[in-house]
């Protein structure tokens, strides 16, 4: 019998602090003298049902989440509730969870003309977090659908003013960009945008193979400069080795027999005939 009324005794006192709530509220808030009579009626069917309106006035808020409260129509103490448990007056009371953990979104594939008038399609990822709940329920109507928007607009806006090899070249600082402009406007909405990627840059396949013949044609023509360098300074080599020959009408004979050594050396059916070089002097000064 005694737990019974401290029982009670507690349920009274936990609805009378929700009454002092409701009416201090009342007091405080512009609601009028038909708003504080609701909250009184409201608090005190509360307080008579008790034992059953616990599982309606009483909410659990999770340690990642936080409760935006309305209280007729108003957000009650201009800030969200939670962790924790959060006692909630029926009829007159509603309440809206916020999720404060990183969202990530793909922004679909955008087909964009860039600068130098090419058609490219883009795709990137967005990641970001309410850190505001207030802002984030009270300011806009959807706030992902809105950031979702909002990214894909700013995607094609910006690399509308960027060319292809800027595109290539430039992914992070475009991104950084992309970010920067992101956070700024949806500052107002409590979202602060943590990071933007740029996934993937596809081109037509007629733009493919034209960069490929391009990057082909120039891979040639430094080929050709390289090899045409690789003859000149053989050649200036050579003229350099004839004019030590020269010198020396003995260091011909000697190249002569080297030459004829390694040819000899590769183990061919072929028969050579040496000749002297001194037997082709005479026919050389005639």
């Amino acid at each position: 019998m005694e737990k019974r009324l401290k029982q009670a005794k507690d349920s009274h006192t936990f609805t009378a602090r929700g009454l002092q709530a409701a009416a201090a509220y009342a007091l405080k808030g512009d609601i009028g003298f038909c708003g504080w009579i609701i909250l009184i009626v409201s608090a005190l069917f509360a307080a008579i049902t008790f034992p059953f309106s616990i599982w309606f006035c009483v909410k659990i808020i999770k340690e990642y989440e936080r409760a935006v409260v309305f209280r007729l129509g108003r957000i009650v103490s201009g800030k969200a509730r939670g962790p924790g448990l959060m006692f909630i007056l029926p009829c007159t009371d509603t309440f809206i969870k916020v999720d404060l953990r990183v969202v990530s979104f793909a922004i679909p594939p955008q087909e964009i003309l860039t600068k130098d008038s090419v058609t490219t399609t883009v795709d990137g990822v967005v990641y970001y977090k309410i850190e505001n709940a207030i802002r984030s329920v009270a300011n806009i109507n959807n706030v992902h659908l809105a950031t979702a928007q909002l990214a894909m607009t700013t995607l094609r806006n910006i690399l509308g003013t960027q060319t292809l090899s800027s595109i290539l070249s430039n992914r992070e600082e475009i991104a950084h960009n992309i970010q920067s402009i992101l956070d700024n406007a949806t500052h107002h909405w409590g979202v602060k945008v943590e990071r933007v990627e740029m996934r993937d840059v596809r081109l037509p396949v007629q733009m493919q193979r034209a960069m490929a013949a391009e990057a082909e044609a120039v891979r040639e023509a430094r080929a050709k400069v390289v090899s045409a360098e690789g003859e000149m300074n053989a050649s200036r080599a050579l003229k350099e080795a004839s004019m030590v020959i020269c010198e020396s009408p003995a260091a011909l004979q000697l190249r002569y027999l080297q030459t004829l050594n390694t040819i000899a050396a590769e183990k061919n059916s072929t028969i050579i005939f040496p000749i002297p070089i001194d037997l082709l002097q005479g026919i050389i000064k005639k």
